[in-house]
């Protein structure tokens, strides 16, 4: 009987980082805005994921995550699924060519995912015409890559209570 408790409450935390990114585009807060920041915690939400256990969450649901945010925020369908996948697709290839994952690689890797992402993000929305706020994004950037190590530790206690 306790080893069925114990594997239920794997199933719970295993599925927790799903849970977590549904609930944050159904609520549709997926950048936090605090006093002088906005972080996006998607962005780390899949970065972090992808990096560390990619079984985890899975491509279709960071697709269809991405899809209910743009409906959220009624922005043209599939900008943030796409940057969203492109974020996984940075975190994948790290993934591939890093021998150990630490703080600081991953932080610093995460700096052209950014990059990437929000240049396929202005592309996309430019050649949309939908009006966007371009120092808005900046500042989301600068404040999700600052933000990055905080939810870094707390995504580790996560994975290394699943690991145990």
């Amino acid at each position: 009987m306790d080893g069925f408790y114990k594997k239920e409450k794997f199933n719970f935390i295993s599925l927790l980082p799903i849970f977590l990114l549904f609930f944050i585009s159904l609520n549709g807060n997926s950048v936090v805005d605090l006093i002088y920041f906005s972080i996006s915690i998607h962005y780390i939400i899949v970065y972090y994921w992808i990096l560390r256990k990619p079984e985890t969450l899975g491509y279709g649901f960071i697709f269809i995550s991405g899809i209910i945010t743009d409906v959220i925020y009624g922005s043209p369908l599939g900008v943030n699924a796409l940057s969203l996948l492109i974020i996984a697709a940075v975190a994948a290839y790290v993934r591939a060519v890093t021998v150990k994952i630490t703080l600081i690689t991953d932080w610093i890797s995460f700096i052209p995912a950014l990059l990437i992402t929000n240049f396929i993000y202005f592309l996309s929305v430019y050649f949309s015409n939908y009006p966007v706020d371009y120092l808005f994004i900046l500042k989301n950037s600068i404040s999700t890559f600052i933000f990055y190590p905080v939810l870094w530790v707390f995504f580790s206690i996560i994975f290394n209570f699943l690991k145990s």
